[in-house]
Order: C-alpha cells, then structure tokens, then sequence
C-alpha cells in the first residue's frame, strides 16, 4: 500500500481541464517533486490533493481511504498538512502561539473543559506547549519562540509554516513553493530543513519554480505541462527527457 495514490484526477472549470488523468503514487520517506510552467495545474493539484478543491473525476487515496471529495479540515486530521505559496501565519501571534494553534486537531478538552475541567485544560495546554516548542527547535526557530511572527525574517517564516505543518502530526506534508522569495542562502537552507523531514518518517511532496533546488532534494520529478502529467522520474531522467526539455527546462539547460 502507498502512502498516498492518485489515479486518473481532473479538475475542470466549465470548459477549462485545469489537470487532466493525473495518476501517480507516493513510497514512504521520500520527496516527490511536482514542477511545470506557471498554469500547468500544479496548485490545482494541490488544492484537490488537500480538500480545497473538490477533483471532477478520478481518485485520491491515502493510507488505504479514499479521501477525494473530503473537507480540508477532515483530510488535514487523517495525516496530510499543507503550507501556501502566499505565507499564511497568524502575524499577531507569537511563534510559538502560532505551532500551539496548529495542534488543535490533537486537543480533546475544549471551552467547556476549561470552564469545568481546568487541571485537564492545563494539562493538555501544557503538554501542546512542550510539543511547540520541541518543533521550533527542530526547525532552529527556538530561541525566537517569544517574538511576535509577523516580524520574523522571510526565511523564518517559511520555517515557521513547516513547523506549523508538523505540529499537525501529519505523515504526508505537500509544500507549495517553499523557497520562494528566499536569497540563495535561505534557499540552502531550506534544503537541508525538507531533507532532514525524511528522517522523522515524513513523506514530502512539493510545488517548486527552482531547478536547482528541485534537482538537489528529489527522490521523484513530476512534469506538468497545460494540466497533463508529461513525464516521471528520477532527477538525472527528468532532466534527459526530451519532452521536458521541449515543454519546460530549454534546451539551455541541458
């Protein structure tokens, strides 16, 4: 079994097929690129993958349940966490408030827990807060635990969605362009940040413009090209296909 399987999705919006008989697989601990010109259906994808969109037609499966058609917030809670292109934190919020909010789905005790219950609500407060924090250390974000995120340096952030993304528990994380807007420094280390996700038994799909990066950090490449799947493969296949070279890379990469 897969962690997760897509077989024949297509989003259409009245007469435009955004994707088109998309099928591909996941394998566990690994990082599966998905790249292609802007409009190819990459973020449409992404979106039917999360609930945000809800797929025409085909399958989504992930670990063993379909899960094409589901909320967001029900996807999100069977183990897939997503971050935007468009940074969304709570900008008011501390760092740390912000990975303490994305364990929500995790929490038993609510409103009334407090009210009623209070040395549970505690409890659980404080085992959510211990988890924050061990996640922002994963990420280097510790030491800016208490700063209010809004002012966070932009790479920063970036890390601090991935965190986010984690505190979920998810198995599956789908990171939609994570180096964007990043020096080349940033960028490197974002790298090492995605690479070392692996090890905590993530799998990782993601939406990145960078060639660099993408050929650095893949397992897998996907090529999208006008909504249909053009090529899979590893890095090194990727880059000698002609088709891809045609429809994305140019022939001055090659």
């Amino acid at each position: 079994m897969y962690p997760l399987e897509v077989k024949a999705l297509s989003k259409h919006f009245g007469g435009i097929r955004a994707i088109e008989e998309i099928s591909f697989h996941t394998t566990d601990r690994t990082i599966l690129s998905i790249i292609g010109p802007n409009g190819a259906g990459k973020t449409t994808l992404f979106n039917c993958l999360t609930g945000f969109m809800r797929p025409t037609k085909g399958s989504i499966v992930f670990s063993g349940q379909k899960i094409s058609g589901l909320s967001a917030d029900k996807i999100n809670r069977m183990g897939i966490a997503r971050t935007f292109q468009n940074i969304r934190l709570f900008k008011d919020m501390t760092v740390l408030e912000n990975v303490m909010v994305a364990q929500h789905t995790k929490i038993r005790s609510g409103f009334f827990s407090a009210i009623f219950h209070p040395p549970l609500f505690k409890r659980e407060e404080k085992t959510v807060r211990e988890k924050g924090y061990e996640y922002l250390e994963l990420l280097g974000l510790g030491p800016h635990a208490g700063k209010i995120s809004g002012g966070m340096p932009y790479g920063a952030q970036r890390k601090l969605e991935i965190a986010r993304a984690l505190a979920t528990e998810a198995s599956l994380l789908l990171f939609d362009e994570p180096t964007a807007g990043m020096n080349p420094q940033e960028t490197d280390g974002m790298m090492q940040t995605i690479k070392n996700l692996k090890n905590l038994d993530k799998t990782i799909i993601l939406i990145e413009h960078d060639m660099k990066f993408v050929m650095g950090i893949s397992d897998r490449i996907i090529v999208l090209d006008h909504g249909v799947k053009i090529a899979e493969g590893t890095p090194d296949e990727i880059k000698a296909d002609p088709m891809v070279i045609e429809a994305y890379l140019g022939k001055e990469t090659h």
